[in-house]
């Protein structure tokens, strides 16, 4: 049996309050409802789903092999925390 595709969303604008991350990938799960109504059902870390306003995402298309690691049992519960910023470089004058 062939398993349902996968779809992916970065989020572009998190509205004060919510608990969203600007820069952060999520999966989005099918609701023709919510999608009526402007809204985009999201699956966060916990594995529960929520309705948000589908202008604070953007489209993403993955790699396979993205997909695979991101539904990896293996995969560490927050792996998923966006860009973090590297060690601050220093100039040498």
């Amino acid at each position: 049996m062939k398993q349902p595709k996968r779809n992916y969303v970065i989020c572009i604008r998190a509205d004060e309050g919510t608990d969203i991350e600007v820069r952060k990938v999520y999966e989005t799960l099918p609701d023709e409802i919510a999608a009526k109504r402007g809204y985009i059902r999201i699956v966060d870390e916990s594995g529960d789903d929520y309705l948000y306003p589908k202008d604070c995402f953007a489209p993403v298309h993955l790699a396979e092999e993205t997909v695979r690691a991101l539904r990896s049992p293996s995969a560490p519960k927050r792996a998923n925390k966006g860009m973090q910023p590297t060690a601050q470089r220093t100039r040498r004058g």
